[in-house]
């Protein structure tokens, strides 16, 4: 990970985190017990959270950060600066692919993804003993962008480009 100036305060980064918890108390998971929370922060520096909501019909699932791209979205929100995720794995875990193109559609490709442990925070002189791990930053909390994490992206510019006519 390269290193960066980031546009997320220390306060708001702290929200963010505090969100993501506090959205997985939402979870719905009976069925893989893997709940997760995700936290997404609006420019006006709002916090709309979202949690994994499961069906017995696994295809009608839908993950945390889905969820609150869709809250957010339904309520005419579209433009967001930061989202941080959280599971009960004490290591950061990363969004699915559906929900990397889905951020994709309303996130720019430079905005801060805080991949939160369960038990954060974390001692990350320990963690930092772990060989081929990407660098943690505070608590144990690994921070990529959108771009990193979709690389060579599809995203709503593409549809503008021009065709040819065969």
């Amino acid at each position: 990970m390269s290193a960066r100036a980031w546009t997320l305060s220390i306060e708001d980064r702290t929200k963010l985190i505090q969100g993501a918890f506090e959205a997985k108390k939402g979870s719905y998971s009976p069925y893989s017990h893997f709940p997760v929370g995700a936290a997404l922060l609006t420019p006006d520096g709002r916090v709309i959270g979202g949690a994994n909501i499961e069906n017995a019909s696994y295809g009608g699932t839908i993950c945390a950060e889905r969820t609150a791209i869709v809250k957010a979205a339904s309520e005419g929100t579209r433009s967001f600066v930061g989202l941080a995720v959280v599971t009960n794995v004490p290591s950061p875990l990363s969004p699915c692919g559906i929900c990397r193109q889905v951020l994709r559609e309303f996130c720019a490709l430079d905005m801060p993804i805080l991949l939160v442990p369960g038990d954060y925070p974390q001692d990350i002189k320990e963690k930092e003993k772990e060989e081929g791990k990407p660098e943690l930053s505070e608590g144990g909390v690994r921070e990529y962008t959108l771009g990193e994490l979709l690389p060579d992206s599809f995203g709503p510019e593409q549809l503008e480009l021009p065709r040819s006519a065969r």
